[in-house]
């Protein structure tokens, strides 16, 4: 490798970290518009076609954003009232669900008991005292940051509306900002690709998620769980994110199937049966209609949602997915990204069907049979 070279991969590894440390810092400024600029290219196929029937842009966009504004009133609406009874029996909840869990508890303080006498065994009489209680935070430090929270979520609203209305020339003025005169019509084009790939695969995520929330809202009626229409809501919104969503839902509903019923088959039914309506979405519904043009690694979708977890909070899990999706456009239609293209997508052509030891003249060769017919030796 030429000297030239390092250089330029030496620079570019310092301005990638170099970006990262400017997001990471400075989230409170990028987390905004970040999140209007996904909303915005998520709505910007229905503006498109508002704008197809002569209609002004901007007026296509706040029409758009009231219709997305009234749908969310009329879900809360609906779920306000079971949420806030569930709410006010909380207390009752949690003594029923303690009393059901005492057996439970029980065990786990005597393994506790002899955990803390093991260690005061092997630590000796010369035990390092308990570490001093930390003082709880100030109460004028959580008010700005509720305050700091309250205040990015209302300006996303103004952002998306921006966005949306400025559209495709707004679009044009980004990339050739960012790239240059000479590359502004090719980043313009991957730009385009993303907008209408990311609104496609999103539309058909949105309608699959609907479904499951009704499928619950009805599985959970015909299993006598009450209220069913908030647990298909809780079921469709945390569906958008991978993994940890159904997870979470599983979790809640086998919480409230625990203290709703006093049999434990009963009570075991429910999170049954909304995993089996996941397991049917999400390996039978979602790759027939969404397709494996724009699928991506398990693995790699996993550590993006931890990672931006760990980067942006819960803006940061909420963006991971449509981050990964818009790399994956950009890598189909950008040359020399083939080995991003592939590093995202899964893989199931490296799968072997046989492996076969032979004795080679110099020592043992290993030849794999992969599922495409390709041999590979090592």
């Amino acid at each position: 490798m030429s000297a030239d070279r390092r250089v330029m991969k030496a620079a570019v590894l310092l301005a990638f970290l170099a970006v990262g440390a400017i997001l990471y810092f400075a989230a409170v400024a990028f987390i905004p518009v970040a999140l209007g600029l996904f909303f915005a290219l998520l709505l910007s196929p229905a503006v498109d076609r508002l704008q197809r029937l002569r209609m002004p842009r901007g007026l296509a966009a706040a029409i758009v954003m009231l219709a997305l504004l009234l749908a969310g009133a009329v879900v809360v609406d609906g779920v306000s009232t079971p949420a806030k009874e569930w709410l006010a029996r909380a207390p009752q909840t949690l003594r029923k669900l303690e009393q059901r869990i005492k057996p439970v508890r029980s065990v786990i303080a005597q393994v506790d008991a002899v955990k803390e006498r093991a260690d005061q065994l092997t630590e000796g009489p010369h035990a390092a005292a308990p570490a001093p209680a930390q003082p709880p935070a100030s109460g004028s430090s959580y008010a700005f940051a509720m305050t700091q929270s309250l205040f990015e979520a209302i300006t996303v609203f103004p952002l998306t509306l921006f966005f949306l209305a400025g559209g495709p020339p707004l679009l044009a003025r980004m990339a050739s900002a960012l790239s240059g005169s000479q590359k502004s019509a090719a980043c313009l084009r991957v730009t385009e690709a993303i907008r209408a790939e990311l609104g496609r695969y999103f539309g058909t995520v949105a309608l699959i998620n609907l479904g499951l929330g009704l499928a619950t809202a009805a599985t959970m009626a015909a299993l006598g769980m009450p209220n069913p229409i908030l647990w298909g809501t809780v079921a469709a919104v945390l569906n958008f994110i991978p993994f940890v969503g159904p997870i979470t839902t599983l979790g809640i509903l086998a919480i409230a199937a625990f203290v709703t019923f006093p049999n434990i088959g009963q009570a075991l039914a429910v999170p049954g049966a909304f995993l089996g309506l996941h397991l049917i979405e999400s390996q039978l519904v979602q790759p027939l209609f969404v397709g494996h043009r724009l699928d991506v690694s398990a693995l790699v979708v996993l550590l993006a949602v931890w990672f931006g977890f760990w980067f942006w909070g819960i803006p940061g899990v909420m963006l991971a997915v449509p981050l990964l999706v818009a790399l994956k456009v950009a890598a189909e239609h950008v040359e020399g990204w083939r080995p991003v293209l592939e590093f995202l997508s899964p893989s199931p052509q490296w799968r072997p069907l046989k492996i076969a030891r032979a004795e080679a003249a110099g020592g043992r060769r290993v030849s794999i049979v992969l599922a495409d017919g390709v041999s590979r030796s090592a």
